[in-house]
């Protein structure tokens, strides 16, 4: 999906590099809207996996705690591979030429 929107919008990014749009700038602003839509999904998810995992464990003979530390573990390397994902592939496109993406048209 970081590929899909990178490429979607290269003209727009093209166009902001030729202004004179730092590649920071860009960075920031396709990784924010990415990171919305992943901390969203954290938040619906979360609850629902944690009513899930707590039916599940009560059913085992031997009990076992749910703590919020898995939760916060996993929530931040969701984030963490998203940043990258979308970073890297941002990065690839900031860094090409403007002139191949704006000549396409």
């Amino acid at each position: 999906m970081a590929t899909f929107m990178a490429e979607r919008r290269a003209k727009e990014i093209s166009i902001r590099r030729v202004m004179g749009a730092k590649v920071s700038n860009i960075l920031y602003l396709l990784s924010s809207e990415f990171l919305k839509l992943v901390g969203l999904a954290l938040i619906v998810a979360v609850p629902i996996a944690y009513f899930m995992m707590k039916v599940w464990l009560d059913d085992f003979a031997y009990r076992v705690d749910l703590g919020v530390d898995v939760f916060i573990i996993s929530g931040i390397l969701a984030l963490l591979i998203a940043q990258l994902t979308v970073s890297f592939q941002s990065l690839k496109v900031a860094l090409a030429n403007p002139v191949n993406a704006l000549r396409n048209e």
